[in-house]
């Protein structure tokens, strides 16, 4: 079983990074991108058992930071 969590910023929280890349695209010439918000995707191979609080309790005790960011887990097949 696999499962995948997208981890980005909560609203408010301030993203350098995405600002980096939006300032860098408006220099390719790539006009009308008005704000980017850059996160990260984990990708889980779990064991057939595993359910999705099983990946909740490692989004809250390591792979998210719940302070500053939000998840969402997809369990796959």
């Amino acid at each position: 079983m696999k499962a995948r969590v997208h981890v980005m910023l909560k609203t408010g929280v301030l993203d350098p990074q995405g600002e980096a890349v939006r300032h860098a695209l408006g220099a390719l010439g790539f006009d009308g991108v008005n704000g980017v918000r850059q996160g990260k995707v984990i990708e889980l191979d779990l064991a057939e058992d595993a359910s999705e609080a099983d990946v909740t309790q490692m989004c809250e005790k390591l792979l998210a930071n719940t302070v500053i960011e939000s998840y969402q887990v997809e369990m796959l097949s």
